[in-house]
């Protein structure tokens, strides 16, 4: 898998060091996973949300953060538009995302 916008998670982790690793380690586990299907993702990693329009949330640190991305399965492209503490992510709008 490709990621888009990691540079989303390195601003993010610079303001919140204690999420830096697991941000880290997250990517890494994305860029050697083959996330072909909504199925694949749920294998792979069975905390992970699956949302409408090819979203999926992931519990990041023991759920203390969420990422929020958007994958284009057919090319294997995760986007990054979203990261934040939980209760960031229950005050966003997820319909605009």
């Amino acid at each position: 898998m490709r990621s888009i916008s990691k540079r989303t998670l390195r601003v993010f982790w610079t303001q919140h060091p204690k999420a830096k690793g697991a941000l880290e380690a997250w990517h890494q586990e994305v860029a050697g996973a083959d996330l072909a299907t909504p199925s694949a993702v749920k294998i792979r990693f069975r905390s992970a949300s699956i949302l409408p329009g090819n979203r999926v949330v992931f519990n990041i640190a023991g759920n203390q953060y969420r990422l929020l991305v958007k994958i284009n399965y057919p090319y294997r492209i995760v986007y990054i538009p979203f990261i934040g503490t939980h209760a960031a992510y229950d005050a966003i709008d997820l319909g605009a995302i």
